[in-house]
């Protein structure tokens, strides 16, 4: 090839290049709006049990600039939605998600293809997005890149605040290995989990330290640590506590002179108190604690993010299997941790926690809905917008997106969402997106407007 046809092909190449990145960008994140107003509507504003009145909700960037019950003039070029007298309110956020483990089934997301896993991961959030969820706290998995794609505008999706992969201990939760993958040898070949990010396995201060420092090194908010057992590891019974306490203090360690914190899977006393003497903010799950546990946390005002986990999840288990029996002894603590959370009043966050099926994370809204077994709706809401994004700020400096979240208040970031009805009065409105959520808006950006 001459020189005049390479730099003909490099041109052509070049063309279809910016033809492609626009075309993403084009089917990914809409452009920003100077402004937006959002006229007649009634506000909720993530913590108060009731509607505002009528009132007037101004945009500017992605920041909402004004609130005002009297009008609001619609100066050229602002686009202007009407309200109708529906709910104006902040965009959900899911404080327990693992974006790359909801399509994929176990053994495609230990050894399946990552290129199709990613892309499967990238259909997911968009559709997360279009259920109302505009932030997601990954607490395990390699969304690094999936993040980043969003971020950028390629595809839409939530607000991602990553774990990166899980750090786990030999046989601890997370630790997928088949026994012929034995004996590790510490600093040897990594296993499939751990080669795609997914999971990571670090015995002694040292190695947690290693393998907390690079989740940070990629962009973790926060550190995911499993300090006792779980349901869908094969080898890793419920009872057992993994980490030490100098393991999981050299966590804490490394994450704080982060100016970030570690969250870790609990289910029993003996591993949320031993993560609790070594440092941990948060807790996942908690379904086995006691009440001198719950109120140990309450005392020290640690966080517990647990979850309504539905029945169906249950079921994914195959009856017989070693997960299936773990799940039995799991699920009767539910009701028991939300009674302990209530009666201690422990700082509380919501998440769903969905595994390996579309179909339950298409019930996204309708496992928030499904709180009202403890709490009032507007708890419920409050704890799916403002509390959550109280704890998503414990990330500090390491948020990847400055600005105040979870509520509707000047200033805030503008995440929104336009929904047709009073959602305290009915919450199974948040359980039908597709018919009542009329406008979805993440950072200033209008995703969906329906009439």
């Amino acid at each position: 090839m001459n020189s005049m046809s390479r730099r003909i092909s490099a041109g052509v190449l070049l063309l279809v290049a910016v033809g492609l990145a626009s075309f993403a960008r084009a089917q990914g994140t809409p452009a920003i709006a100077s402004a937006t107003l959002f006229q007649n509507v009634r506000i909720f504003d993530g913590k108060g049990a009731s509607l505002s009145a009528p009132s007037n909700v101004l945009i500017k960037g992605n920041i909402i600039d004004r609130i005002s019950t009297e009008p609001i003039a619609a100066e050229p070029g602002v686009t202007v939605i009407a309200g109708n007298g529906r709910t104006l309110m902040p965009g959900l956020i899911d404080a327990h998600w693992h974006a790359m483990l909801i399509r994929a089934n176990p053994a495609q997301a230990i050894d399946g293809d990552v290129g199709y896993n990613n892309i499967a991961a990238a259909v997911e959030a968009t559709d997360t997005l279009m259920r109302g969820f505009t932030t997601v706290r990954d607490v395990g998995g390699p969304v690094f890149g999936l993040k980043a794609a969003i971020d950028e505008g390629l595809i839409a999706g939530p607000r991602f605040y990553p774990s990166g992969a899980v750090i786990t201990v030999t046989s601890g939760h997370g630790d997928f290995r088949q026994l012929s993958e034995l004996p590790r040898t510490i600093g040897g070949m990594l296993s499939r989990m751990e080669r795609i990010g997914a999971t990571m396995v670090a015995d002694g201060p040292d190695e947690v330290r290693v393998r907390v420092r690079e989740q940070l090194m990629q962009g973790a908010s926060q550190i995911k640590l499993t300090a006792g057992g779980g349901v869908s590891s094969p080898f890793s019974p419920i009872d057992v506590s993994t980490f030490t306490e100098p393991e999981l203090r050299a966590a804490v360690e490394a994450a704080e002179n982060w100016g970030t914190y570690v969250t870790v899977h609990a289910f029993t006393p003996a591993a949320i108190q031993r993560g609790i003497a070594a440092g941990v903010k948060c807790i996942e799950h908690g379904f086995l604690m006691d009440d001198a546990t719950a109120k140990l946390m309450a005392e020290k005002g640690i966080w517990l993010s647990t979850q309504p986990l539905p029945w169906e999840l249950r079921q994914g288990f195959p009856e017989g299997s070693v997960q299936r029996a773990k799940a039995d002894e799991v699920w009767p603590g539910i009701a028991r941790t939300y009674a302990l959370a209530k009666k201690y009043k422990i700082k509380t966050a919501w998440g769903t926690d969905v595994l390996f099926s579309q179909s339950l994370a298409q019930q996204q809204g309708a496992i928030l809905a499904s709180l009202v077994r403890w709490y009032s709706p507007a708890e419920a809401l409050a704890m799916a917008t403002a509390t959550n994004a109280e704890l998503l700020a414990l990330s500090g400096k390491r948020s990847p997106y400055p600005g105040k979240l979870g509520v509707v208040e000047q200033g805030a970031l503008a995440d929104l969402l336009l929904v047709d009805g009073n959602p305290l009065e009915n919450i199974n409105l948040i359980a039908d997106p597709a018919k009542n959520f009329k406008v979805i808006m993440k950072d200033g950006r209008v995703y969906k407007n329906a009439p």
